[in-house]
């Protein structure tokens, strides 16, 4: 007889512990991604070298992450893997916060990225697989994720007004024991918790699809194409004369963007397919930064950010449900941290750069992450046509 599924969780509580943990994982980007450089900066980093500390979890990533999707895999051991990343995550960031230097600021964050780089693909496994057994859409949950981004956003913010810089380190190291503490409390989940109808059919590796090969590349030149936003637009905007609220509103006003297209991500029309959704993504990128490449004026910049939820969220979105999709049975996990990987790579090399290229053209930059997103669309367009050709395959 087969193995019976096993019994569900409430489908309720299943997505707020997922959300929970979402929302304490963005928190934690919601500090990190604009105020870790101003804490850098703080410490004595130059610009040049911001953007090598700040490529770090991208090149390691590389490393940890097909590490820890595979050993999941294999044991089927997706939370027990999230819970003992997120605590050696905690150690890292607090080993961080500890040392001198800037030789030694880059080693210990690039030691804490090997616990912190795998836990996204891993959570995203965990809840597409929890949420599809239980019959509940992804969007809802994911966007309680985008929601305390903001909140993160806000609370650096003012707190980058009121405290040295210097002390913000220590902000990333309380959100990381938040995020430990939702990860503890995520529910177990298995590979044998699937639905049936939503078995993902057999087919050749991922690494010889072209079509997901095509998706990868694609998603990864449009999402480093935001690599000088990421790094730079604070120290930027601040140099400019905005203050702390000013800087994390207009960061808010991009996510509040993109928690709108999550929530109706399950509406969207028939004709956005994943690859599409990347095509979509790659243009508004291309917009957004070949304005920016021009200085535009501050009245301008809550319009820019709008633009986030197509060349951040239809991007991020187009990736995640392609390769989910598409992954062979029992290597749901693996799938995702080979996006993962050519995600980390992409932006690796785009965040390094971006530290040259800043300190070198200032706000010009962004022209270079303008060209960067072209070819990403334009690799979009080709996955677009792959997954078309592909008999059987959904797009």
């Amino acid at each position: 007889m087969p193995t019976p599924l096993p019994v569900l969780s409430s489908d309720a509580g299943f997505a707020a512990r997922s959300a929970a943990f979402y929302a304490a994982l963005f928190i934690l980007s919601g500090i990190v991604l604009p105020f870790f450089p101003l804490w850098l900066k703080a410490k004595g980093v130059d610009a040049a070298l911001i953007g090598i500390v700040l490529a770090a979890p991208q090149i390691v990533r590389v490393f940890a992450i097909p590490l820890a999707t595979a050993n999941a895999d294999r044991k089927d051991a997706l939370r027990g893997t999230i819970v003992a990343l997120s605590a050696l995550g905690v150690a890292g960031y607090a080993l961080v916060a500890s040392v001198e230097g800037s030789l030694l600021i880059l080693l210990a964050f690039a030691l804490t990225s090997f616990a912190t780089t795998p836990v996204m693909p891993l959570l995203e496994t965990y809840t597409l697989r929890g949420l599809g057994a239980r019959g509940r859409a992804y969007g809802p949950v994911r966007l309680w994720g985008s929601v305390a981004f903001i909140g993160g956003l806000f609370g650096a913010g003012f707190a980058a007004d009121v405290m040295p810089a210097r002390n913000l380190i220590w902000l990333i190291v309380a959100a990381s024991a938040v995020a430990l503490v939702m990860a503890v409390n995520l529910e177990a989940v298995s590979a044998r918790e699937t639905a049936p109808e939503a078995a993902p059919r057999p087919r050749r590796g991922l690494l010889r699809d072209r079509a997901f090969l095509a998706v990868a590349v694609s998603a990864g030149l449009t999402q480093a194409s935001h690599s000088v936003y990421y790094a730079f637009s604070a120290l930027d905007w601040r140099h400019a004369g905005l203050d702390g609220t000013v800087i994390a509103a207009l960061w808010a006003l991009g996510v509040i963007a993109e928690i709108i297209l999550f929530a109706v991500s399950s509406r969207l029309p028939a004709f956005l397919t994943p690859s599409r959704l990347l095509i979509a993504g790659g243009a508004g990128a291309v917009l957004r930064w070949t304005v920016m490449a021009f200085d535009p004026p501050t009245m301008l910049l809550p319009l820019l950010q709008l633009l986030h939820a197509m060349s951040f969220g239809m991007t991020y979105l187009g990736a995640l449900f392609f390769t989910h999709r598409h992954a062979p049975p029992g290597q749901a996990a693996t799938a995702q941290g080979y996006l993962a990987v050519v995600l980390g790579v992409t932006a690796a090399f785009a965040t390094a750069l971006s530290g040259w290229l800043y300190g070198a053209f200032g706000d010009k930059a962004y022209a270079a992450m303008a060209l960067v997103a072209v070819v990403g669309c334009a690799y979009g367009a080709v996955a677009d046509r792959a997954a078309r050709r592909a008999t059987g395959d959904v797009a």
